[in-house]
C-alpha cells in the first residue's frame, strides 16, 4: 500500500475513533444527568419535601440506594434537601430564601457564585439544625423529618463522593484520546447540585407567568423535557402539593406524566390529591 495512503487512511481511523469515543463519553454524561435528575426530582423533591405521593418502607429505602447510586458524588442528604427546601418555599426570594437568585445578574460567572453559594448553604443547614429548632419561626422546618442513618453519614461521606469520583473517572482514564474530551468528566462530580442551580436560577428569572405568587417564580419551559418538568417553578410554586407542575394544556411535566402515572400504573406509588 502507497505510504501516504495508508498515513491518511490511519488518520481517518483515529478521527473516527475520536469521533465514536466523544459521543460514548456524551452518551453517558447524558444518561448520568437524567437518572441523577429523576431521583432528585421524583425522590427527594415531589416525594420527601411535599409528600405529593405515598409508597411503602421497602420501596422507599429502594428509592433512597437508588438515588444515593444515581446522584453519586454529588448526593443530596434527604434531610438537609427537605428543610432548604421547605425554607424556599416559605420565604421565596426573600431574604431567608437559601437559594433565590434575586440581586444577581443574569451573566455566566454570576451563574457559577450562585452555585457555589447554594452549596455552602447545603452545607451550613446540615451542620445548624441546633439552632433551627431554637428559633420559633424556624422550628416548623425541622418537623417529620426522617432520621440520619448510618446509611446517610456513608453517602454524605467524602469517602463515598471521593470513590464515585474515581469510578466517573476510569472510562476517561482507559478511553480518552482527546484532552478536550475531559472537559466533561467534573459535570459528573457536581451533577445535582448544577441541576438545582439551573433550576432555581431559570425558574426565578427567565419565563412566563401563570400566577401572581408575591415572588419572582416563572416558568421557563412549557414543555420541559431538559429538567425533567422543574423548570415549570411558577406553577409548583402556586401549587406545591400538585406532582404534575403542568396546568395549562399546552404544557408537560414529564415526569408526571410518563414516570409517576407508571409507577402509579404498577402499584409503586399512590398520589395523596386525587388525579
Amino acid at each position: 500500500m502507497n505510504p501516504n495512503l495508508k498515513k491518511l487512511l490511519n488518520h481517518k481511523n483515529k478521527k473516527m475513533t475520536t469521533l465514536l469515543l466523544t459521543f460514548l463519553f456524551l452518551g453517558l454524561l447524558i444518561a448520568h444527568w437524567y437518572v441523577s435528575l429523576f431521583f432528585q426530582t421524583a425522590f427527594h423533591h415531589r416525594y420527601c419535601t411535599h409528600g405529593q405521593f405515598t409508597m411503602s418502607k421497602r420501596w422507599e429505602r429502594a428509592f433512597h440506594v437508588m438515588a444515593y447510586l444515581a446522584q453519586g458524588s454529588s448526593y443530596l442528604l434527604t434531610r438537609a434537601y427537605v428543610i432548604m427546601h421547605r425554607m424556599h418555599h416559605a420565604y421565596s426570594d426573600e431574604e431567608n430564601d437559601p437559594h433565590s437568585p434575586k440581586g444577581f445578574t443574569r451573566d455566566f460567572w454570576s451563574l457559577l457564585k450562585f452555585t457555589w453559594g447554594m452549596s455552602e448553604k447545603f452545607a451550613y443547614i446540615k451542620r445548624s439544625e441546633a439552632k433551627l429548632a431554637l428559633d420559633p419561626e424556624k422550628k416548623h422546618f425541622l418537623q417529620n423529618l426522617a432520621p440520619i442513618t448510618r446509611f446517610d453519614r456513608w453517602a454524605d461521606s467524602w469517602y463515598s463522593r471521593l470513590l464515585f469520583g474515581v469510578l466517573y473517572a476510569l472510562p476517561y482514564y482507559f478511553f480518552a484520546d482527546m484532552w478536550w474530551q475531559w472537559i466533561l468528566l467534573p459535570i459528573h462530580f457536581v451533577m445535582a447540585p448544577i441541576q438545582g442551580t439551573i433550576v432555581n436560577w431559570f425558574g426565578h428569572k427567565v419565563g412566563y407567568v401563570n400566577f401572581d405568587n408575591g415572588d419572582l417564580s416563572t416558568n421557563t419551559s412549557k414543555r420541559d423535557f431538559f429538567l425533567m418538568g422543574e423548570l415549570l417553578q411558577n406553577n409548583h410554586h402556586r401549587h406545591p402539593a400538585r406532582p404534575n407542575f403542568a396546568v395549562k394544556n399546552d404544557e408537560y411535566d414529564p415526569t408526571y406524566s410518563i414516570f409517576l402515572r407508571m409507577l402509579e400504573r404498577l402499584k409503586i406509588i399512590t398520589f395523596t390529591l386525587p388525579q
